[in-house]
């Protein structure tokens, strides 16, 4: 079969790899969506070199690309028995494997294995941007059958991530949320807290990500180009502050005003992936009595309730891909998410 390989220096290669056939405890998937995501920037665009050294890999070694996997079991291993999985049926992927038995992995919490996390789908085990994809058992989580491939692809990252955050943070309908940076993650948290029934004010340096949002329900857009946007967000809270924020863009100011944003008691939670933040702890923090808050992605069990959220709600996860590729056009479908000006892209099989 073919696989996308992040060869270094922004390139994409389409490689030859074996099909996989499942082990003990094992599933192969027919892959018939899978997502990109922003983090996959990070390996298209570094060197050859450095991308091994991100990889945590020989410079040989390649992996196929894609850590948002949705298809359909296609084959089953020894000792997986029917409750685990069956041919046929619609699966997304906890894109993490553990060890599987210590305190986190056992509560489906794989990325945060005592040992150390084994494997990172796309990263430094084989991926979905190929037609097959083996995976252990124990990290599908069941696709229910109101959702498309494509929703389940987002969910296996960028939307189940927004939800993780949300359900850190606790939000409730009766809230105001602040969430800064409109990509794909920034996006499903304002579509995810709208569907939760709270006011969202949205947050982006350009205007085409604030439309999108105010289509998925945003009800106040800030620009921090065009305003301070902690004083705009006071205003439009009755001087009070939101009650709560996310950042999703992973800038060092944006995160300083998510903090700074809120409003006595308020929860600011950090999503973006890498970089700092500077905070005047006392104005900032302990006088006001404000949390912070690290979520990194979900576990498998929050990742099936964002699935039942979504599909019992009505919620159109749909509407985040702009852009929809075939294998063939991996290369061009990166090029153009370089850019970041678009939504999200999909590879769909």
């Amino acid at each position: 079969m073919k696989g996308a390989v992040f060869a270094g220096d922004r390139r994409v290669e389409l490689r030859e790899f074996d099909d996989p056939s499942p082990g003990p405890g094992e599933v192969v998937l027919e892959i018939k969506a899978s997502g990109m995501c922003g983090s996959d920037l990070k390996f298209y665009r570094a060197a050859p070199g450095e991308a091994s050294k991100i990889l945590g890999l020989g410079d040989t070694a390649a992996v196929i690309a894609g850590h948002e996997p949705c298809g359909v079991v296609a084959a089953v291993g020894p000792g997986v028995s029917e409750q685990q999985a069956r041919v046929g049926q619609r699966v997304m992927v906890h894109h993490y494997r553990g060890c599987g038995v210590c305190p986190h992995c056992s509560t489906g919490w794989m990325q945060l294995c005592v040992d150390g996390v084994a494997e990172v789908y796309g990263a430094t085990g084989h991926g979905a941007h190929a037609q097959y994809m083996k995976c252990p058992a124990r990290t599908l989580v069941t696709l229910p059958d109101e959702l498309s491939f494509e929703t389940g692809a987002a969910i296996s990252c960028g939307t189940g991530t927004a939800w993780g955050a949300l359900k850190r943070l606790d939000l409730a309908g009766d809230q105001t949320i602040a969430i800064f940076g409109q990509g794909p993650v920034g996006l499903s948290a304002t579509q995810l807290a709208s569907a939760m029934g709270a006011r969202v004010i949205a947050l982006d340096v350009s205007d085409e990500r604030l439309a999108r949002a105010k289509a998925f329900g945003a009800d106040v857009l800030i620009n921090p180009n065009d305003t301070d946007p902690v004083a705009a967000i006071r205003e439009a809270t009755h001087g009070l502050g939101a009650h709560v924020s996310i950042d999703a863009s992973s800038s060092s100011q944006a995160r300083r005003q998510a903090v700074q944003c809120v409003r006595t008691w308020g929860k600011a939670c950090f999503v973006g992936e890498g970089g700092d933040v500077t905070l005047d702890v006392s104005p900032d923090m302990l006088r006001r009595q404000v949390t912070i808050i690290g979520s990194w992605t979900f576990s498998t069990v929050g990742q099936g309730e964002c699935a039942t959220f979504i599909a019992d709600r009505g919620v159109d996860v749909d509407q985040l891909f702009t852009n929809r590729w075939s294998l063939s056009q991996a290369a061009e479908a990166y090029e153009l998410f370089d850019n970041q000006t678009s939504g999200k892209g999909v590879i769909l099989f």
